[in-house]
């Protein structure tokens, strides 16, 4: 009898340190909002939300790419319009230098000005970010990963914006244009100058549509991450259904659960007061 009763009590014990548990369990729920914490809580729902957790982890890398792939096309947008700036402004000192009343220094003076221009856009089209990363690709288009088989350009290459210029069938570069205009400002004559601007024009329209180009690939980044960003909302909707907790249902659970508590520690209580021969009566 003695060892019956102790079994007993035994297990009482670990009923009341089960009802405990679950009521720290329910509190801790009720505080963070989150029932499912282990696997034997629902282990079909932690299926899910672990499948969820994957998918979102994904999501994340996908996202990371596409924030990665709009910043250096911001560089590049910026950079394009820089260099058709520059080349506006050449076609404006090309004209006025076809003015005859100008004099040597006023000459020198527009020639230094397209020299320098001519630096500044080799400069922008070999510039890199903080990191070393070229504005623009070399050769070839880095493609980034930004969805489940999809990948992007995010920039052109440098050769795209720099090289293959039709100029009257001729094909050339921006650099090879400018050195043009720098040849024609020290010959001096109208045929050359003319021949200049016609060059320039030729360069500045070709960047005018590279700069479309890149306009279309930061259009299709930001499609991509609007979509990626309403995927990962819908993920995390679905996690929350599955991990959140239904106040009134715990509430409720607690409640009862210390209704038992009180009331089986009360009993043992009392049991414990009682004697040895009492127990083995």
């Amino acid at each position: 009898m003695v060892g019956i009763t102790n079994k007993t009590l035994i297990a009482e014990i670990r009923r009341q340190q089960q009802l405990s548990q679950g009521i720290i369990e329910g509190q801790t729920a009720i505080s963070t909002g989150i029932t499912l914490t282990k696997p034997s809580d629902n282990a079909l729902a932690w299926v899910q939300v672990s499948e969820i957790g994957k998918a979102q982890a994904q999501q994340s890398s996908w996202q990371a790419n596409v924030s990665y792939g709009m910043s250096r096309a911001a560089n590049a947008e910026a950079n394009l319009e820089e260099i058709n700036t520059l080349l506006i402004s050449a076609q404006e000192l090309v004209t006025s230098a076809r003015n005859g009343s100008l004099n040597d220094a006023q000459r020198t003076a527009i020639f230094e000005d397209v020299k320098g221009i001519r630096e500044a856009i080799g400069a922008l089209l070999n510039q890199a970010d903080y990191q070393g990363v070229p504005v623009f690709d070399d050769t070839q288009s880095v493609l980034v990963p930004v969805s489940r088989g999809l990948k992007l350009a995010v920039v052109g290459t440098r050769q795209e914006v720099s090289e293959g210029i039709d100029v009257g069938g001729t094909p050339m570069t921006l650099d090879g244009i400018l050195g043009q205009a720098l040849t024609a400002l020290q010959s001096g004559t109208d045929a050359d100058l003319q021949s200049a601007l016609t060059a320039i024009k030729a360069g500045q329209s070709h960047v005018t549509i590279e700069q479309a180009k890149q306009g279309v690939r930061s259009d299709r980044l930001d499609v991509t991450g609007n979509r990626l960003t309403s995927v990962d909302l819908d993920l995390k909707e679905r996690r929350q259904g599955l991990e959140s907790t239904d106040l009134a249902e715990v509430i409720s659970s607690v409640k009862s659960k210390l209704l038992q508590l009180e009331a089986a520690q009360s009993a043992f209580a009392r049991i414990n007061q009682q004697t040895l021969f009492d127990l083995i009566r």
